[in-house]
């Protein structure tokens, strides 16, 4: 059971990993003009998430085993790897327990500490969908509105739904698994846990992800890491400002 992924151009392999209740959908646009430098982009579904498989036991260090599968099943090697918000921490976790595999790594706005459970009012909203009533996107956005008052995250959030079959929708997350395991989203990088190659952190001025306090916490397991902030952006800095965050990350992988 390998992990889907949308594979774009070619040259030196860029794998990028989606957040909690993402998918590599959300990376097409950006993706596709990192391929236009000379990158072979692997935007990945996670386990649970997108077109991928689902499972019951979802954790980081699953995450990170499906990602060293993924880079066998497919050759790659001296990968850069960029992940944001859930996917941070599974590309933290992968480079410091493969570094061989990992030539650079980027994190978006997720820092290696705990954080407590937050996603309470999200899941509870994906849950309140009967797909028996709901039979449009429309009507799926008014139930979630309830729970999600931000339109952005609702739109986010409806990317999840897909036609099962005819006049049937759903959703391609393993909302159940999610929901029972979302305590392992907030989970820490192990406390050993380094590497020492070139990593860049992207926070957005408007999100409290990574605070000053986690400056530190960085520097222990990234010794060379640089953080960068981008403007004008919250959680989902690479929607929010793609412009400012396709730049800072082009200067840091050339």
């Amino acid at each position: 059971m390998g992990l889907h992924s949308n594979i774009i151009g070619e040259g030196r392999p860029f794998v990028i990993l989606h957040g909690f209740l993402g998918m590599s959908d959300n990376w097409k646009t950006l993706g596709g003009q990192f391929s236009e430098q000379g990158f072979q982009v692997h935007l990945v579904d996670q386990r649970n998430h997108g077109r991928s498989f689902h499972d019951d036991v979802f954790n980081y260090e699953v995450l990170a085993e499906d990602l060293k599968a993924y880079c066998k099943y497919h050759n790659l090697e001296d990968i850069i790897l960029l992940g944001h918000s859930m996917g941070g921490k599974t590309a933290m976790l992968f480079a410091t327990l493969y570094p061989e595999l990992v030539s650079k790594l980027l994190v978006a706005d997720i820092s290696p500490r705990f954080y407590p459970i937050h996603h309470d009012a999200i899941l509870n909203g994906l849950s309140a969908l009967n797909f028996d009533e709901v039979k449009s996107r429309g009507q799926a956005d008014k139930v979630l509105s309830d729970y999600v008052p931000d339109f952005g995250t609702r739109q986010f959030l409806l990317k999840n739904l897909y036609w099962i079959e005819k006049g049937k929708l759903a959703l391609r997350i393993n909302l159940e698994i999610l929901k029972n395991e979302v305590g392992e989203i907030g989970e820490p990088l192990p406390s050993y846990a380094r590497f020492e190659k070139d990593t860049l952190f992207l926070r957005g001025d408007r999100s409290e992800y990574i605070g000053i306090e986690d400056e530190r916490l960085i520097a222990n397991h990234f010794p060379i890491a640089e953080i960068v902030t981008i403007s004008d952006a919250g959680h989902w800095l690479h929607a929010e400002n793609p412009k400012a965050f396709y730049e800072a990350v082009i200067r840091f992988i050339e």
